[in-house]
């Protein structure tokens, strides 16, 4: 198994990098009043390319059936190590991913930056959760796995594949920093920091409730972080080339 994960860690490796050397030539051939740009921000584009690639090369193990005996062992794993007293504290977490607190807490970020005049960051939060909802809910349709049914759980919708809750908080908690980033730098650190704690909570109590399977969650984080990153990406990559033309 140890070899199988190096294995895969170095394939993802090689991957990323084939994908931004490609993507550093076609800028400086074909688009140059990209690159200062690219250049900027090479750490968050590496990023953007990991967590593309790794969705995609979990989805794969997940259609390909290759990824139940790992799921399993994790999913055991979890339930065997956390207390009972703690399931309460991970019901109230998983209740903060679900459409009725994350729907109202969008409406309320986007007004509040419309009323402060800052449009782009408010299109980025809507904009986000609603792609987010979209992909969650095609990727259910089409993706017919299973939930775990390990123990005894609460019934939940469609597909264990990916995790909706999951999904949607991390577009959520991603475009919220990247907010943060433009409309008070000095309080971005914490918010990532927030934010990355969101989204593993959330992603740890689908785990503990036994509602879904570790690549269920994985993928699901990985989809929702890249789609307010993608976002931003293109929007900044455009009014660079707005700027130059």
């Amino acid at each position: 198994m140890l070899f199988k994960v190096v294995e895969e860690i170095t394939e993802l490796v090689l991957i990323v990098a084939s994908i931004y050397l490609i993507l550093g030539f076609y800028v400086r051939r074909y688009q140059p009043q990209w690159s200062e740009s690219l250049d900027k921000r090479r750490l968050v584009t590496l990023f953007v390319f990991v967590l593309l690639v790794t969705a995609i090369k979990v989805s794969e193990d997940v259609l390909g059936g290759e990824s139940g005996t790992v799921d399993t062992v994790i999913l055991l794993f979890v339930h065997s190590h956390v207390p009972t007293a703690a399931v309460g504290f991970f019901e109230v977490v998983t209740y903060s991913g679900s459409a009725m607190v994350l729907f109202p807490l969008t409406i309320l970020a986007t007004v509040v930056f419309l009323y402060t005049n800052y449009r782009y960051e408010a299109l980025l939060v809507a904009s986000s959760s609603i792609c987010g909802a979209a992909v969650i809910y095609y990727i259910k349709m089409l993706v017919n796995r299973n939930r775990p049914a390990l123990w005894d759980t609460a019934w939940y919708w469609g597909s264990s594949f990916p995790s909706g809750h999951t999904l949607a908080v991390a577009a959520f908690a991603t475009s919220l920093v990247l907010c943060l980033r433009r409309v008070w730098p000095a309080a971005q650190s914490w918010g990532l920091t927030l934010a990355v704690l969101w989204i593993c909570v959330v992603a740890l109590s689908r785990l503990v409730m036994g509602v879904h399977w570790p690549t269920d969650v994985l993928t699901a984080a990985c989809i929702g972080a890249f789609i307010p990153l993608a976002i931003n990406a293109l929007v900044t990559l455009r009014g660079s080339k707005r700027v130059n033309l």
